[in-house]
């Protein structure tokens, strides 16, 4: 699965937070979700629902309730959820989704000059298959952020709320952006 081409040609991803959003995300032009909630009883339902109506689905493993964000809760997820892929903040988990076979999003949240740092090298070091920065409207970080990860595709997410905000992150560089913002998602 070539990410960086699915992002090109789909780059509003549906972020979903409840079972609401699964709903809407469902109806939505969106093709990629990105799933923001969920716990160890309901979370194979949720990722089995959105791949049945032809969604790519990522789990942002460090919110699962009623699992650690670890190696045994990706092989855990991996078999009895299917998804496409893991979001993380975690280095650790970014490796050993790749050593699984799945694709895994770096979520950095750059702040200042030393998190900006640290998220790069952190991104050389781990390769993942993307990278969402947040927050999704700091177009000036996006800018400096890519050229020195080269080809890792780069997601904006976080405060993504109007037309302009996705143009934004896309002129300065995002391939995609995620949203929990219902009308963006048919953009």
């Amino acid at each position: 699965m070539d990410l960086n081409e699915i992002f090109i040609e789909n780059p509003v991803i549906a972020a979903i937070r409840n079972k609401e959003d699964i709903k809407k995300s469902i109806q939505s032009k969106a093709k990629i979700c990105f799933v923001l909630f969920g716990n160890v009883l309901n979370i194979a339902d949720i990722c089995r629902i959105l791949k049945e109506e032809g969604k790519i689905v990522f789990v942002h493993i460090d919110m699962i309730e009623g699992l650690k964000a670890d190696s045994s809760a990706m092989e855990f997820l991996k078999k009895y959820a299917g998804m496409h892929g893991i979001i993380t903040t975690k280095s650790f988990n970014v490796k050993h989704a790749r050593k699984l076979g799945l694709l895994a999003i770096q979520r950095v949240f750059i702040v200042d000059s030393l998190s900006l740092k640290t998220g790069i090298k952190n991104i050389i070091e781990n390769s993942p298959a993307g990278v969402e920065v947040m927050p999704g409207v700091a177009s000036k970080i996006i800018n400096n952020m890519r050229p020195k990860i080269k080809n890792i595709p780069i997601i904006a997410g976080g405060l993504i709320k109007d037309k302009k905000d996705v143009m934004e992150a896309l002129s300065a560089g995002a391939v995609a952006i995620s949203t929990t913002t219902h009308k963006l998602w048919d953009c």
